[in-house]
């Protein structure tokens, strides 16, 4: 059995601005620098062995201050946990998308089964490479969303906020989750901002569907 905590990275500017962000690289501002920090510290409570992340700046500078909370090396970059592909709507606020867009299909959008056949073999490829042991992945809300509605469809999770931990379990190939009311979460959204439907027009309208 290994044990999985996702970690949905700190806050950044286009956060706050209520922008799509996917796969455009944005980084982290001081407030989500503060988050990653604060979400270290509580994880730093119990044992870990390992920190993993999307390559993506905001993911992995979250990824790199938690590390060292920690007292570990500096995580592993993983590709597949790379925000999903927003396509034409990177960069826009849900007002600028209904303009532009009116109800179409947005080009070049990553579907949520797309997400899932990339990043659920991932985690579950990490988790094997770890029997017995504890890791971190930190990635972000589109695809921690895509993972809980893989896994555990009829679950009803708390909202997915910056530096917001979910626990899960891997037993004989299969993810499980754990909690989305782990009291690591309850303690690290003292200092959380938004959650991933009210930052993100999409995943919002998405989610009534």
């Amino acid at each position: 059995m290994t044990m999985i905590y996702l970690v949905r990275h700190g806050e950044t500017d286009w956060n706050r601005e209520r922008r799509i962000q996917g796969s455009t690289d944005i980084p982290l501002n001081e407030t989500g620098r503060e988050q990653a920090s604060v979400t270290g510290a509580l994880l730093a409570s119990r044992e870990w062995d390992g920190v993993y992340a999307s390559p993506l700046s905001r993911a992995f500078e979250t990824a790199e201050i938690i590390a060292r909370e920690l007292g570990l090396p500096s995580p592993q970059a993983v590709p597949q946990l790379a925000e999903r592909n927003y396509g034409d709507a990177e960069g826009l606020t849900g007002d600028e998308i209904d303009s532009r867009f009116a109800g179409a299909d947005i080009p070049g959008r990553e579907t949520r089964e797309e997400v899932a056949a990339r990043a659920l073999p991932a985690i579950i490829a990490l988790a094997e490479n770890h029997p017995g042991e504890s890791i971190v992945l930190v990635s972000h809300g589109g695809v921690i969303r895509t993972i809980l509605g893989t896994v555990a469809p009829d679950a009803h999770p708390e909202p997915i906020r910056n530096g917001s931990v979910h626990s899960f379990r891997h037993t004989d190939g299969t993810l499980d989750l754990i909690a989305f009311d782990d009291p690591i979460e309850v303690e690290s959204l003292a200092c959380a901002t938004e959650d991933i439907e009210e930052q993100n027009a999409i995943e919002s309208r998405e989610s009534l569907v």
